[in-house]
């Protein structure tokens, strides 16, 4: 549920795709991910994906990516340089940080906007406002899922938007793997090795 209503206020509302719009996910077999492309999906956008392993990449594209670069081998910025004919995707949305941050900037259209929802790889450093000028007049939010369901009538609205389309098999739920509630620790090893592609179940 956190994951998804995530998702859901990340494409509905932080920025809010429309039909035709181009957008870049970082980390898209991931447990945010994997419901973004999805849900990106559903507003018609055409979604690129970036992912670390094959596997991932299958997985990515199975949900219904339209191209997915394996940032471990090409350079994402490239290869959406070479996607958009050099326009850009109208909105990058990051959940990595500081990996990915700065060439992230570089993906967007004039006028993109750059959404930053996590930080995986660490925090990023500070920007210059001026950066985002010379990049085109871009946007940049930080948003948090608290300021998305501040009110009882909005969280209900986006939870049951959620188990609406999870129901009507329109959105995928993708359990990786599941763990006796005694081997938690190993399942944090398994998530701090980049190893998920979809959710870990605890099991008691």
């Amino acid at each position: 549920m956190l994951q998804g209503m995530t998702a859901h206020y990340l494409s509905h509302s932080t920025y809010s795709l429309q039909e035709h719009e181009s957008a870049l996910i970082h980390a898209a077999a991931g447990g945010v991910g994997s419901l973004l492309v999805q849900m990106a999906k559903l507003r018609g956008a055409h979604v690129t994906g970036t992912t670390s392993t094959e596997g991932k990449a299958q997985a990515a594209g199975e949900l219904g990516a339209d191209e997915v670069i394996l940032y471990t081998e090409v350079d994402f910025e490239e290869e959406i340089k070479r996607i958009t004919l050099g326009e850009g995707v109208d909105v990058v949305y990051d959940g990595v940080g500081k990996t990915t941050f700065r060439k992230g900037l570089n993906c967007l259209r004039q006028r993109g906007t750059m959404v930053l929802f996590g930080q995986a790889s660490g925090p990023v450093e500070p920007i210059d406002p001026q950066t985002l000028k010379q990049k085109g007049s871009l946007y940049l939010t930080r948003p948090s899922l608290g300021d998305y369901i501040a009110t009882r009538e909005e969280l209900e609205d986006r939870a049951n938007d959620l188990f609406e389309w999870i129901e009507s098999g329109e959105l995928t739920v993708r359990i990786d793997r599941t763990f006796p509630l005694k081997e938690a620790s190993e399942a944090h090893r398994y998530i701090e090795g980049r190893r998920t592609q979809g959710k870990l179940l605890l099991i008691p």
